[in-house]
């Protein structure tokens, strides 16, 4: 998103021993663990510990190739052990999200070397995404096809651009959408809606999946509309403990998982007791009785029930 590169209004920073770049960013400065062939996903961290994931790679139409899932496995697995870590923006360059799968490299691959090379990876960054111990939001200007839906159904949360729309139009090529098919199945998308979308393979808007399929929580009107709402969505989330959001998106991806809402409610009654009696709730029941701002405790990771 070239608004929100642009803006450039917080200093950065390289974490993880990454090669440093210019500071093109929103939210921080570049980074990237490529040192020879050119970056397919930047990464940023800024200052206030927001990383802005951008898929670069617009020749390609940003799709997740072999490469770019090996990039954004990398970028994630090093985010998830960033202890300043507080959200992740995850976005995208030119017109295009991402265009899913590269079919020229699964065209006459074996199903071992696809399973291995292409699925296993994928579903490994898909995986990756809820079990981050911060928000991950995905702010969309452009078209997400297939893979690349997935990816933005794999986020926790989804701002896109009215002029954005999103797609699972493998069944064109004789490739069903099964796998996006499952993220995009546990999203609020109604199954009709969904349904829909993997027999017929076209695409639906952002105000539709906004209005009527929930798969967007926040509409904006251009590119620099989605930078703001971007913004002032990381305003509302950064002045939170850490680490009580941490055990909050763990315990609801648990509960959620959970078939059995007796179950459900054992496992997150002993998450909320523990927290309950943690400092951060005392600190916080404390500040809202005396009527001033909480002062939260040095983060750290709080436990969560065993169940």
């Amino acid at each position: 998103l070239q608004s929100i590169r642009h803006q450039g209004i917080m200093s950065g920073r390289v974490v993880m021993g990454c090669r440093n770049t210019q500071p093109t960013g929103m939210w921080g400065q570049w980074y990237s663990t490529a040192a020879a062939a050119p970056a397919k996903v930047r990464c940023q961290v800024s200052s206030t510990g927001v990383a802005t994931l951008t898929l670069c790679n617009v020749k390609e139409r940003n799709a997740l190739s072999t490469g770019t899932l090996k990039e954004l496995e990398t970028h994630l697995n090093a985010l998830h052990h960033t202890p300043s870590l507080r959200a992740v923006v995850l976005c995208a360059e030119g017109p295009v999200f991402s265009a899913g799968h590269n079919l020229k490299e699964m065209h006459g691959k074996s199903e071992e070397y696809l399973r291995e090379n292409v699925f296993e990876p994928c579903t490994r960054v898909m995986l990756a995404l809820p079990q981050l111990p911060v928000p991950v939001i995905a702010a969309i200007d452009g078209l997400a096809t297939a893979a690349g839906a997935q990816l933005v159904a794999s986020c926790d949360i989804v701002i896109a651009t009215k002029t954005s729309r999103f797609a699972t139009p493998g069944v064109k090529v004789g490739l069903f959408c099964t796998t996006p098919a499952v993220a995009l199945a546990r999203t609020s998308l109604p199954r009709n809606t969904l349904l829909q979308m993997l027999f017929t393979g076209e695409p639906i808007t952002a105000e539709e999946a906004h209005n009527r399929a929930g798969l967007v929580n926040v509409l904006a009107q251009d590119a620099a509309d989605l930078a703001a709402q971007t913004q002032k969505l990381l305003d509302q989330i950064l002045p939170y403990s850490q680490s009580v959001i941490a055990l909050g998106k763990r315990a609801f991806y648990r509960q959620v998982q959970e078939k059995d809402i007796g179950a459900a409610y054992a496992g997150a009654m002993g998450v909320m007791c523990n927290n309950a009696a943690d400092a951060n709730a005392q600190e916080g029941i404390s500040a809202f009785l005396q009527k001033r701002h909480p002062q939260w405790p040095p983060s750290s990771p709080l436990p969560t029930h065993s169940s």
